[in-house]
């Protein structure tokens, strides 16, 4: 049977061929849709899986770039029960690289305070070291930096050559890689360097990162750290800093700035927030339970926004799955088109073979066996189309990777390719069905009379 159908395709090669390539396109495209949000999910294991320590940050500030926060708070982190090591953290954006604008990928001065920084356990930095060496004590004050190969190879930079950053030129002492698109884009250098370049107030860091002693979980550590700060006096960032456009687009911006921030904490909008007391606590009997988050709804929030690195992934995670969502909904059209596309092929190849199926009829076929050679020739366009989808959904992955490197990052994981496959198929199946139905419907002799 299905040697019999793949000479029927053969016989309207160009008709089959043409079906072929927009189900071929249609899987394709699936493919290099949903690698987007697969790349997002990717470099988030990536990236979060290598850091195990804590944020505290400006409330309301999606990442410490935008953070402002007392320099002073934190020794009374370090006081917390279950904290080892605070290590105060400045970011800044990168304007000019040698004299030429930087604009995508962006880059960032990140300083770090190396007295702290030193003792980490893990450092994701210095562990990524490929070339030269971290920065150490006798670093502090200096204008010696640690660069990514990313940043090393777009401007040509080797170890011991100078890169000037903002007019200040820089002594290169080290190459990393973390292999992360979110991570690889940092310029390395003591704390007080970074702060005297980018004026940075002197009384206030970006961040803290946090490094737990592991005798306390994380979320009970996360709420102490909270409940430290409360009643305590830090206005909430607010996405109009970025000094966007005045009038009412301002608005508009603001409020979708304010929006994807919202979705990225997986909080709800400011209207439905809950507070945060309802964060789960212990095991204990339902009355007392209530009352601790009657009590925790009347405190005030907390000035210092932590998160772990696990729920910067969670939060993500949850967004692509969002994300695939809408991509679902723009790979549907491509979807029904091919779909469309096989039926009216197929439609097309039973009108043309009617006296043919009348015979095969006269001859002692069923319609079953009709059914099952028209279905089988959809479904061979299904299975070639889908395979040969995959490959041309890779093969534009990797040049989009390839081209695009230090900006972005797609992956279509075996299980999109399989599925890929598997749903062409059913595509093939489901256009040839109706083809199939509507010869069956007639007679041996009414379909030569009509051929």
């Amino acid at each position: 049977m299905l040697k019999f159908a793949f000479r029927n395709l053969l016989s309207r090669s160009l008709r089959s061929f043409l079906c072929l390539m927009g189900l071929t396109i249609a899987i394709a495209g699936m493919v290099g849709l949903f690698s987007i949000a697969g790349g997002l999910e990717k470099t988030v294991a990536q990236t979060f899986g290598k850091i195990s320590g804590i944020v505290a940050m400006q409330p309301g500030a999606p990442i410490p770039l935008f953070s402002r926060v007392p320099r002073a708070w934190g020794e009374e982190i370090k006081t917390i029960p279950g904290v080892a090591i605070v290590n105060p953290e400045i970011w800044s954006r990168v304007n000019i690289i040698d004299g030429k604008p930087v604009v995508s990928p962006p880059r960032f001065l990140f300083g770090t305070d190396l007295p702290t920084r030193t003792r980490l356990k893990h450092g994701i930095y210095r562990d990524s070291i490929y070339a030269g060496r971290f920065l150490d004590l006798n670093d502090q004050g200096q204008l010696n930096a640690v660069i990514s190969r990313q940043i090393a190879e777009q401007h040509e930079k080797q170890v011991g050559d100078t890169i000037e950053v903002n007019g200040q030129d820089l002594q290169i002492i080290g190459l990393y890689e973390t292999d992360s698109i979110l991570l690889d884009v940092a310029i390395i250098l003591d704390i007080n360097v970074v702060r005297e370049i980018t004026r940075f107030d002197p009384e206030s860091v970006s961040c803290f990162y946090i490094e737990q002693t592991g005798e306390i979980k994380n979320d009970p550590l996360v709420e102490s750290i909270k409940d430290q700060f409360r009643d305590r006096e830090l206005a909430s960032w607010q996405p109009a800093s970025l000094a966007l456009a005045n009038g009412s687009s301002s608005n508009l911006l603001k409020d979708l700035m304010q929006s994807l921030d919202q979705g990225l904490k997986g909080n709800p909008p400011a209207e439905s927030k809950p507070n945060e007391a309802e964060v789960p606590v212990k095991k204990q009997s339902a009355k007392s339970t209530e009352a601790n988050i009657k009590d925790r709804e009347q405190e005030s929030p907390s000035a210092l926004e932590v998160r772990a690195a696990a729920d910067w992934g969670d939060r993500l995670e949850t967004f692509t799955a969002d994300l695939d969502i809408f991509l679902g909904l723009l790979t549907g059209i491509g979807v029904l088109i091919a779909m469309l596309s096989i039926i009216n092929t197929m439609l097309m190849s039973v009108m043309e073979r009617i006296v043919d199926f009348g015979i095969l009829k006269a001859n002692g076929w069923s319609n079953r066996d009709v059914m099952l050679l028209i279905t089988a020739e959809s479904s061979l366009l299904g299975v070639v189309g889908g395979v040969l989808g995959g490959i041309l959904g890779l093969i534009a992955i990797a040049i989009v990777n390839w081209k695009f490197a230090d900006q972005i990052h797609l992956y279509a994981s075996p299980g999109l390719l399989l599925f890929g496959v598997f749903f062409s198929t059913s595509l093939g199946v489901l256009g040839g069905l109706y083809p199939a139905w509507w010869t069956t419907r007639m007679t041996p002799i009414d379909a030569i009379r009509r051929g």
